[in-house]
């Protein structure tokens, strides 16, 4: 069921409470890592100190990284999985750095204690499980960082990249293991041993919670399996998904959710995909456009059969709205989410711009026709191409067509290249971040 969407009305937005939340995390339990490391005692000399040191925030970092990824529905919905991923990429390579810092001025302590060659001592501490469990660790982390590099990134197929990516779990295992064993900062006293111990179980409670537990449980409450299968377009397919007790299920229009259909296709393979349609307590519904070779097979699906669905996630829901008038900004098959949105009843004026080459590739054009109608709003099918003059995302352009978009909150979805533009102009407008809102779709 459609439910009114309520402007928020509280001094702070939802983003920067999570964002505030997080950072005050962050900076209470770094102090009292800090405060633990001055006062359990120093290393066997000077520069072992300073490993330790590193060790303990690499071990941190690791903590913190578990969390990004962990899809704790309070951060996901105020902050969004695509800037969480983000963060997660950039403390990845803080994290990759700051143990390759560890590891070397541990050898080199060792190396300074023993009075012998960094080489020798290295081949020594490979000789001490403790040590060569640091070392794997270790390992792993530099092959997973080498991977993540853009220009090799983007060489790999995501599910190469993403099967090495998991390695990152065994690393953990193995650090944590390591650093049991090494470690006396936290067996300095009893707070110190069941702090250490309460974060770990927080953080690995947290992964294990998010991305096991809850989504396990909740297909197997909800039952979820394809009830039609709808052709929208030569390349654009849309599935109906119903299940049990949907009226339960967390999800919000804007929102997406990654699929998987067993039998269809290994369940390994997963694929992020927006609600094209408000959630209405009785079924779901994605829209895809063939661009790989996990959407180009969705009209294949047999009507009846199981979907395993991951979600929903995502921030970009009428939660963040600020003002009565809202300007809907699609571009291509990034419609799905900004129809599913103007269903959702927004208040105030609306306005839909809807960005294609050809009208003819306007996906769901009748549906956002008939939704437009009935909210009294209006809709603009922008057409033509850009290399050949078509610019209608300029800033003269967009204030023509809205002028008092200063005064509305703007979703945008569509491809990377016009979402930016976009952004580029509202801002050029004065149009404050707070009413600019984008996600991108994707799971890496």
């Amino acid at each position: 069921m459609a439910t009114s969407t309520q402007v928020r009305q509280r001094s702070l937005s939802p983003v920067t409470q999570a964002r505030l939340a997080m950072w005050a995390f962050v900076v209470v339990n770094l102090a009292i890592v800090e405060v633990l490391f001055f006062t359990a005692g120093s290393g066997k000399n000077e520069i072992l100190t300073v490993a330790k040191f590193f060790g303990l925030h690499a071990a941190v970092l690791m903590m913190f990284q578990l969390l990004l990824v962990a899809r704790l529905p309070w951060l996901d919905r105020r902050i969004g999985m695509d800037r969480l991923t983000v963060w997660h990429r950039w403390i990845g390579f803080t994290l990759l750095w700051t143990v390759l810092t560890h590891s070397t001025i541990v050898v080199l302590g060792y190396a300074t204690l023993d009075g012998v060659s960094m080489l020798k001592t290295f081949g020594a501490l490979a000789g001490v499980t403790a040590s060569l469990l640091g070392m794997l660790a270790a390992a792993i982390i530099i092959v997973i960082g080498v991977v993540s590099i853009r220009p090799i990134r983007r060489k790999l197929r995501y599910e190469t990249w993403h099967g090495v990516h998991m390695l990152l779990y065994v690393a953990l295992g193995l650090a944590f293991v390591h650093q049991l064993l090494e470690t006396t900062t936290f067996a300095s006293s009893t707070f110190a041993m069941i702090y250490w111990w309460a974060l770990w179980i927080f953080a690995f409670g947290s992964l294990i919670i998010g991305r096991i537990v809850v989504p396990l449980w909740r297909n197997k409450y909800h039952q979820f399996r394809v009830s039609a299968v709808v052709p929208e377009a030569p390349n654009v397919v849309s599935v109906h998904v119903t299940g049990r007790n949907l009226d339960k299920l967390p999800a919000r229009a804007g929102q997406f959710s990654i699929w998987r259909f067993p039998g269809h296709r290994h369940w390994w393979l997963a694929n992020p995909f927006s609600l094209s349609a408000a959630p209405n307590g009785q079924g779901l519904r994605l829209t895809a456009k063939a661009v790989g070779d996990g959407s180009t097979n969705l009209r294949n699906i047999q009507v009846g059969s199981r979907v395993f669905m991951e979600g929903p996630y995502g921030a970009f829901t009428a939660q963040h709205r600020t003002k009565h008038g809202i300007l809907l900004i699609a571009g291509g098959v990034g419609v799905t989410p900004i129809r599913a949105l103007l269903e959702e009843d927004p208040t105030g004026d609306v306005i839909v711009l809807y960005r294609v080459r050809h009208e003819s590739e306007a996906v769901l054009l009748h549906e956002l026709q008939h939704l437009v109608s009935v909210r009294r709003g209006r809709l603009h099918v922008l057409t033509g191409r850009t290399d050949q003059g078509a610019r209608p995302f300029e800033p003269g352009t967009l204030r023509t067509a809205v002028p008092d978009i200063r005064e509305r909150d703007v979703y945008i979805c569509g491809p990377t290249a016009m979402t930016e533009a976009v952004e580029d102009s509202l801002r050029k407008l004065g149009v404050p971040d707070s009413q600019i809102h984008t996600e991108k779709f994707s799971m890496a």
